[in-house]
């Protein structure tokens, strides 16, 4: 197989050419937290990925490019059909849809045909599309607490989300043994060390992180409510337990504050840094837009399954579906 042909950009003002191209495309820019500081930085949008879909769905761009990973590129195409999505590098995958492959997630429900398949959202739209109720990090709490005690549920692909939803509920939810390889790397040992080095300073942490790391942070939540937990805490000084590129938001809107990335095993942040977001670059975001390519594409009856169960969390988020509702997908 031949290798492909690199182009030489390096004469290109990249910047001044993804402007150009944004013009001419009528696109619109979204990026993740995790990105590279140059790419939020010209990003239309910023934020976490299902609150970017939806802000681009209510656009009137013609092209999203989704500077994310392969997931939240499809949920942008599942909530804007008609609009071109594109992703700089179709290989920025993620270790928990990795983790769960569509096949082996219908077999476990059909094993399970009493429970009802409560699903995070970092999966493909094939288990979107198998799963009852899509959650985020930041509207799971709300989502369970409507599902009676009664019924039975399968959490997946993460089993640090689905265990600490347990512990919180008091819940036996069966668990999908997938994790972050972004938050499974954080180590305690070194996270203790960082709090003796800064007495006082509180700790924010994903739920995606291993217990042995949540028990110790005083804000656990979503990209978006660590950033809100980072604009009210009283202090100066904060331990972020996430993926380290959200800290670039953080010192944008409080250069007077103190952030600092827990650190992994070896005592630094770099190993928590999300291999797949790293993916995107300048040079791939100007090649998208240029070329109309990598393009996401997706079968309309795949589409409107995985649709349906994205509408059910936005309605039981809201709190505009009964109980009485949840039935199997």
């Amino acid at each position: 197989m031949t290798a492909p042909i690199r182009e030489n950009l390096s004469g290109l003002d990249l910047r001044a050419e993804i402007e150009r191209l944004r013009k001419e495309r009528n696109a619109v820019i979204l990026a993740h937290y995790y990105q590279k500081p140059e790419i939020q930085d010209l990003a239309d949008f910023v934020g976490d990925s299902l609150e970017l879909s939806r802000k681009a769905a209510e656009t009137d761009a013609d092209v999203i490019a989704f500077c994310g990973v392969k997931f939240m590129a499809e949920t942008a195409k599942i909530l804007s059909p008609e609009k071109i999505v594109v992703l700089p590098d179709m290989d920025a995958g993620c270790s928990l849809e990795d983790s769960c492959p569509p096949e082996q997630f219908k077999r476990f429900r059909e094993a399970h045909p009493d429970h009802i398949a409560l699903t995070y959202i970092n999966c493909s739209a094939a288990v979107k599309a198998l799963s009852d109720v899509i959650v985020t990090s930041s509207s799971a709490e709300t989502i369970i607490s409507q599902i009676p005690e009664s019924q039975k549920i399968i959490f997946g692909p993460d089993r640090h989300l689905g265990g600490y939803l347990n512990r919180k509920f008091g819940r036996e939810m069966l668990l999908w043994p997938g994790v972050c390889i972004v938050h499974e790397a954080f180590s305690e040992t070194e996270l203790l060390k960082l709090k003796a080095q800064h007495p006082g300073a509180p700790v924010a942490a994903h739920p995606e992180c291993p217990p042995h790391i949540v028990d110790h942070a005083d804000y656990v939540g979503s990209t978006s409510g660590i950033l809100q937990f980072a604009k009210n805490f009283p202090g100066d000084t904060l331990i972020v337990a996430t993926e380290p590129h959200i800290i670039h938001q953080m010192e944008l809107a409080l250069p007077e504050k103190n952030f600092i990335g827990a650190p992994g095993a070896d005592g630094n942040c770099n190993c928590n840094i999300c291999p797949y977001m790293a993916l995107n670059t300048m040079e791939k975001l100007y090649l998208a837009l240029r070329d109309l390519q990598p393009r996401i594409e997706m079968d309309e009856e795949l589409r409107l399954a995985a649709r349906k169960s994205l509408d059910r969390m936005l309605d039981m988020a809201s709190g505009t579906v009964g109980k009485g509702d949840l039935g199997r997908a």
